[in-house]
């Protein structure tokens, strides 16, 4: 396996890295509020395909839009690049929130990590219940085993605020009754999205900009991965567990190497290595500006980040190159 060089992964950060995101972003945006999930998220894929295979690199999709038979495109397996340079490991959403976009909600992003070849985890299209937080906090401060109000208090505290200035994001859905229940007993608060749980972990790490503090509850488990890189790299914790509820599901996750379907992964076991990660935004969001269509040029806004160097960059750009992104 070809090593990844300090000045490779420099050159995927500062240009490389960030024209895949920003490609995929703008080609679905073109569809944003029209209510086509579809051919918004087909837009996205075909966008960062094209711009993936333009990269100095050997890369094998494992995080992507399903498996070979499912997806004609970025399928989990699918080698892209340009043939030369590193050999890596790439999770993807070319549209993470395709309701989002089609309703023209807040939030909807295209994302995309890079890692040493075989260092992010091979996660099966299921459930994980998740439980994260941003930076600057003692190991341990929160745990999957342990009740919402214990993760909460033990938040609270570690922040050194009041539970009633922690706020929680979860995913609306009837799976989470229970789970927001709990939490609004506590006297803490609750951010509720409709769909973008990857968007939804990264809030976790500023929330003096984005008002949350922690992630709880289930969504895809590629989805968790791809949240994973992007902790990893400002220091942020993050634990899940695979949700294997039948036979079906069990044998599947077994097929893509877990071998214990009851394990707790922590970041490092779904996002090792050495990590880049960049988000574009689509739709406005909270952290992240959407792309805007100006009369002469097109503008998108996107973070990227490095775990090793803890560096995390937001670039404004304005494309003056309309046909680039015809």
């Amino acid at each position: 396996m070809t090593s990844l060089s300090s000045s490779g992964l420099d050159r995927i950060l500062t240009l490389e890295l960030v024209r895949v995101t920003e490609r995929a972003a703008v080609a679905a945006a073109r569809l944003r509020g029209r209510g086509d999930e579809k051919a918004a998220d087909q837009a996205a894929v075909d966008a960062m395909r094209a711009e993936l295979n333009r990269l100095p690199i050997r890369g094998t999709v494992v995080i992507g839009e399903g498996e070979r038979d499912e997806a004609p495109m970025l399928y989990i397996g699918e080698e892209v690049g340009a043939g030369d340079g590193p050999e890596v490991d790439i999770a993807l959403d070319p549209l993470e929130g395709t309701t989002i976009c089609a309703k023209n909600l807040p939030n909807s992003l295209a994302v995309i990590a890079i890692a040493e070849k075989g260092t992010l985890l091979n996660a099966p299209d299921v459930y994980m219940d998740k439980i994260a937080i941003g930076p600057n906090y003692p190991a341990g401060v929160v745990d999957i085993d342990a009740s919402p109000a214990d993760n909460l208090n033990a938040l609270a505290k570690a922040k050194g605020v009041p539970i009633n200035e922690i706020s929680a994001c979860i995913l609306d859905r009837p799976r989470h009754a229970r789970l927001i229940d709990q939490v609004r007993a506590t006297g803490a608060a609750i951010r509720l999205i409709g769909d973008g749980d990857v968007a939804g972990i990264i809030h976790t790490t500023d929330p003096d900009e984005t008002g949350i503090d922690i992630y709880m509850g289930a969504g895809g488990a590629p989805e968790g991965v791809l949240a994973a890189a992007a902790l990893r790299c400002v220091g942020g914790q993050m634990q899940g567990r695979l949700l294997l509820d039948s036979e079906e599901k069990i044998a599947r996750a077994a097929r893509m190497g877990v071998s214990d379907p009851n394990r707790t992964y922590s970041i490092m076991d779904m996002a090792g290595g050495d990590v880049l990660f960049a988000a574009t935004g689509v739709t406005d969001g909270s952290m992240l500006a959407g792309v805007r269509f100006a009369r002469h040029h097109i503008e998108t806004e996107t973070i990227v980040m490095r775990s090793s160097s803890r560096t995390v960059r937001e670039i404004q750009a304005r494309h003056q190159d309309m046909d680039k992104f015809g």
